[in-house]
């Protein structure tokens, strides 16, 4: 079924269904019972108004309980007694003798149909089988067989559209949860190939580079040095932020530096330890920019300057962009950056503009 943040749709449907069968019910025979009083002669005149003054107390009973949702044995009372009373005296009422009369059969056929919407059959079958008898103890046999069937018929219908209606409603939940499924799953499935990704790229921003420092110095490279090396690539590569996951931000630094694309000139302040996750986000924020150096700037060199807060910025000298323009399939500023940058509770801004360069600032934690 659909989740509590949704609205099912066969909740809504039986509360429609309670809200407005009985307010419609009321309303439509009291104007029936308007035209029924017209109709009738005028011996039977105060009887009929008697009746007209019980319809309009019944029709607004029918009303507030589905405004307020209270009072429903007390409405389904007053139905069933407004029902039986119009039809218990309809040879009273009826405009001809020999006729049957229209207003006590349209009373009972109407409530019949509409009591199938609001009640289950354990509490309308008994209800409707006592007002059929009080409607065609006082007719012929013709016309109380003719009477007994159509709303034997029309009351069987109303029940079987009103399950039929409801089992609709049902499958509509059934799929709306399959979709929601499948849209979460397809959700997770994307989020798992973008953590491989970044996986990835972070591995090779960060382990191939300690490969590489290794197999640069030879021999010379100390065992604990590589330990070391070690450690901090498997912490930003886990992304581990519990006690003493914190590495050195320079050194994670220069491993993306050992890779970039374009000449890098740098300066560093001390910077002290910080979490795994967030040296991962700056990590990963720098190579972007630095690609996007290579790819869009037009320049083969950018300045990178790293300050105590912490705080980063690459700068480039290049042919700039305006950034309110940068099309929305482009997703490496706000995605590899600013989103990146928020996630790991920090923010990345980045300023250009045509002919003046490009500066990204990235600043954790968020100022």
């Amino acid at each position: 079924m659909p989740s509590d943040r949704e609205t099912s749709v066969e909740a809504e449907f039986s509360r429609v269904v309670g809200r407005f069968a009985g307010s419609a019910r009321g309303a439509g025979l009291l104007v029936i019972s308007v035209f029924g009083v017209l109709a009738t002669p005028s011996g039977a005149l105060p009887l009929a108004f008697g009746l007209l003054a019980l319809a309009l107390v019944t029709a607004v009973a029918e009303h507030l309980v589905g405004k307020t949702g209270r009072g429903r044995p007390v409405a389904f009372a007053l139905t069933l007694v407004r029902a039986a009373a119009i039809c218990g005296t309809q040879l009273l009422t009826a405009p001809e003798a020999a006729e049957l009369n229209q207003w006590a059969l349209n009373v009972l056929t109407i409530t019949a149909i509409t009591l199938q919407w609001e009640w289950p059959p354990k509490v309308t079958v008994p209800a409707i089988a006592c007002l059929l008898a009080i409607e065609v103890v006082p007719l012929g046999f013709e016309d109380g067989l003719s009477v007994v069937v159509r709303v034997l018929i029309e009351a069987t219908l109303a029940r079987v559209a009103f399950l039929l209606l409801s089992r609709t409603t049902r499958r509509i939940d059934d799929l709306r949860e399959r979709q929601a499924r499948l849209t979460r799953e397809e959700s997770l499935a994307v989020q798992r190939r973008l953590q491989e990704r970044e996986y990835l790229a972070v591995l090779h921003d960060t382990a191939a580079a300690t490969f590489l420092t290794v197999a640069q110095r030879g021999e010379t490279t100390e065992p604990s040095e590589v330990a070391g090396y070690a450690r901090r690539d498997l912490a930003i590569l886990t992304g581990e932020s519990g006690p003493g996951s914190v590495v050195d931000l320079e050194t994670s630094l220069r491993g993306v530096l050992a890779q970039s694309p374009v000449k890098v000139e740098t300066r560093w302040s001390p910077v002290g330890p910080i979490p795994a996750s967030a040296a991962l986000a700056l990590v990963r924020a720098v190579r972007e920019a630095l690609a996007n150096v290579e790819r869009h700037a037009g320049v083969g060199e950018a300045r990178l300057t790293v300050e105590d807060g912490v705080r980063v910025t690459v700068r480039d000298e290049g042919r700039g962009f305006d950034p309110a323009k940068t099309p929305a399939q482009r997703r490496g500023v706000r995605g590899s950056l600013v989103e990146r940058m928020a996630a790991a509770g920090g923010r990345a801004e980045v300023t250009s503009a045509p002919g003046a360069g490009t500066t990204v600032e990235l600043v954790w934690p968020h100022e």
